[in-house]
């Protein structure tokens, strides 16, 4: 026996309005706050940190990955509907087409003025965007590789480059921590969500919940510490 429903996922709300909680699922709070801790972790390691900049790359990421990708996700190549039909195909395409075009509006005043290699991190990310999401290319890019790529190691770099318009050296290694963290969150993710759907092996289930709770909640408090920590010192 099979369960599609995920309205009983830990990061699913267990109160409020049922639309309420269907939205706050579809956006997966916990991983999406991971890949949002990756582009404040690309700011924070730049020689120079500008706070405005901090948070409009996050805006944009937010946006585009947060809601964006989730929205295609429902909605992609994949037969089963977890969420079932909270949108319809009209309303989804609304909201992608409208968050999308604010993040990349956003994305691109940055570019224009402050950091042209932007540019290449938005084009690479909004092609992931759509093809993982509806397995373009005969699924080639729907893998744990591609998606620790687009949902780690570019957010990482989009957040460096916003600050500086540039990599360098110790950029590109750092950008391996995310990289990691991402591909071992798919990767336990995509077990827990079959035993999960199976109702199998309720005991691992949890072991992998668990897992997963510590990886996406402990990557979003290190990175409010690292936040505050930098903060101090650079105000003092």
């Amino acid at each position: 026996m099979t369960s599609d429903n995920r309205m009983n996922e830990w990061f699913v709300p267990k109160f409020g309005p049922l639309r309420f909680r269907i939205a706050c699922g579809m956006l997966f709070l916990p991983y999406t706050g991971m890949c949002i801790s990756f582009v404040i972790w690309g700011s924070l390691i730049s020689p120079t940190i500008d706070y405005e900049r901090v948070l409009s790359i996050t805006i944009i990421y937010f946006l585009s990955l947060g809601v964006a990708a989730h929205v295609v996700d429902s909605i992609g190549s994949n037969p089963v509907k977890p969420w079932g039909k909270f949108l319809t195909k009209r309303q989804s395409w609304t909201i992608i087409i409208l968050t999308l075009g604010i993040s990349y509006t956003l994305g691109l005043y940055y570019s224009i003025n402050y950091a042209p290699n932007l540019i290449i991190i938005g084009l690479v990310e909004g092609f992931f965007l759509f093809a993982y999401n509806f397995e373009l290319l005969n699924g080639r890019f729907h893998t744990d590789f591609w998606f620790s790529i687009s949902w780690g190691v570019l957010p990482f770099f989009a957040g460096y480059i916003i600050q500086s318009n540039t990599l360098n050296f110790l950029a590109i290694l750092v950008s391996l921590i995310p990289f990691g963290l991402s591909y071992l969150e798919i990767k336990i993710s995509r077990i827990y969500k079959i035993n999960k759907r199976n109702n199998s092996m309720p005991r691992q289930t949890a072991r992998y919940e668990f897992m997963l709770k510590i990886l996406s909640i402990g990557t979003i408090c290190l990175t409010i510490m690292l936040l505050i920590v930098i903060g101090l010192r650079v105000s003092i």
